[in-house]
């Protein structure tokens, strides 16, 4: 019962997405936005994946994750710099691990910083396309 609750619910909403005219909306902004990285001498399939990318995104509701705010307002206030991974470790936590569970940690912490690094670079690319004039 639940799941249909959960089914029913997400026919709702994209019966909802429909009415309003929020796919005619999208394919204005993507064909907009096609045409401006085109403009610019971007990559037009790079720029359209990450576009709509943005906007399953917005469909599935997902929001920005803590870890890749922190890690961009660190990029934005100080560029990449070399002890990233030891300013985003949490002291706290990471004073109670054995050393195995130190070494898991920082790999685990530099993956996501690399995931974050990637995902901050391929905003800042197509980020300035994307913002209204």
């Amino acid at each position: 019962m639940t799941q249909q609750r959960t089914f029913r619910g997400l026919a709702r909403q994209a019966k909802l997405r429909m009415k309003s005219g929020f796919w005619k909306n999208c394919k204005n902004d993507l064909d907009a936005q096609m045409e401006k990285a085109k403009e610019q001498g971007l990559n037009e399939s790079k720029a359209g994946r990450y576009f709509k990318s943005k906007v399953s995104a917005a469909v599935a509701g997902e929001r920005e994750d803590a870890f890749y705010l922190k890690v961009k307002a660190l990029l934005e206030q100080e560029g990449e710099v070399s002890d990233a991974i030891g300013r985003l470790t949490d002291r706290e936590y990471y004073e109670t691990l054995s050393y195995e569970e130190k070494q898991r940690y920082t790999l685990s912490l530099s993956e996501k910083y690399l995931r974050a690094l990637e995902r901050y670079r391929r905003e800042s690319e197509f980020g300035n396309l994307s913002k209204k004039a």
